[in-house]
Protein backbone atom coordinates (compact mmCIF):
# COMPACT_ATOMS: atom_id res chain seq x y z
CA UNK A 1 0.00 0.00 0.00
CA UNK A 2 2.63 2.29 0.75
CA UNK A 3 4.70 2.01 -2.89
CA UNK A 4 0.82 3.21 -4.63
CA UNK A 5 0.64 6.14 -2.08
CA UNK A 6 4.40 7.26 -2.51
CA UNK A 7 4.08 6.55 -6.63
CA UNK A 8 0.70 9.16 -6.21
CA UNK A 9 2.77 11.71 -4.32
CA UNK A 10 5.72 11.32 -7.22
CA UNK A 11 3.32 11.99 -9.84
CA UNK A 12 1.85 14.84 -8.26
CA UNK A 13 5.24 16.14 -7.54
CA UNK A 14 6.40 15.58 -11.11
CA UNK A 15 3.29 17.67 -12.69
CA UNK A 16 4.42 20.28 -10.59
CA UNK A 17 8.14 20.57 -11.20
CA UNK A 18 6.64 19.83 -15.24
CA UNK A 19 4.82 22.96 -14.48
CA UNK A 20 6.80 25.11 -13.43
CA UNK A 21 9.46 24.28 -16.24
CA UNK A 22 6.91 25.61 -18.66
CA UNK A 23 6.14 28.68 -16.80
CA UNK A 24 9.90 29.24 -15.95
CA UNK A 25 11.18 27.87 -19.63
CA UNK A 26 13.27 25.15 -17.69
CA UNK A 27 14.12 22.20 -19.80
CA UNK A 28 15.46 20.58 -17.06
CA UNK A 29 12.78 20.62 -14.43
CA UNK A 30 9.78 19.87 -17.12
CA UNK A 31 12.26 16.87 -17.74
CA UNK A 32 12.79 16.26 -14.08
CA UNK A 33 8.88 16.50 -13.96
CA UNK A 34 8.08 13.50 -16.42
CA UNK A 35 10.95 11.75 -15.17
CA UNK A 36 9.09 11.91 -11.13
CA UNK A 37 5.77 11.20 -12.94
CA UNK A 38 7.28 7.52 -14.67
CA UNK A 39 8.64 6.54 -11.76
CA UNK A 40 5.39 7.52 -9.59
CA UNK A 41 3.89 5.49 -12.09
CA UNK A 42 5.67 2.78 -12.02
CA UNK A 43 5.85 2.65 -8.00
CA UNK A 44 1.98 2.71 -8.40
CA UNK A 45 1.90 -0.62 -10.35
CA UNK A 46 4.63 -2.26 -8.50
CA UNK A 47 2.00 -1.38 -5.15
CA UNK A 48 -0.92 -2.31 -7.46
CA UNK A 49 1.35 -5.86 -8.12
CA UNK A 50 2.20 -6.76 -4.95
CA UNK A 51 -1.53 -6.43 -3.38
CA UNK A 52 -3.03 -9.05 -6.39
CA UNK A 53 0.23 -11.00 -5.16
CA UNK A 54 -0.80 -11.07 -1.73
CA UNK A 55 -4.51 -11.81 -2.42
CA UNK A 56 -3.65 -14.71 -4.75
CA UNK A 57 -1.35 -16.11 -1.76
CA UNK A 58 -4.09 -15.77 0.39
CA UNK A 59 -6.46 -17.38 -1.80
CA UNK A 60 -4.21 -20.31 -2.47
CA UNK A 61 -3.37 -20.56 1.73
CA UNK A 62 -7.16 -20.85 2.30
CA UNK A 63 -7.75 -23.53 0.00
CA UNK A 64 -4.91 -25.41 0.79
CA UNK A 65 -6.24 -25.35 4.87
CA UNK A 66 -9.45 -25.64 3.50
CA UNK A 67 -10.83 -22.77 4.32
Amino acid sequence: MAEKAKGKMDQAKGKAKEAIGKVSGSDRMKAEGKMDQVKGKAEEAAGKADQTLRGVGDSLRGRRHGT
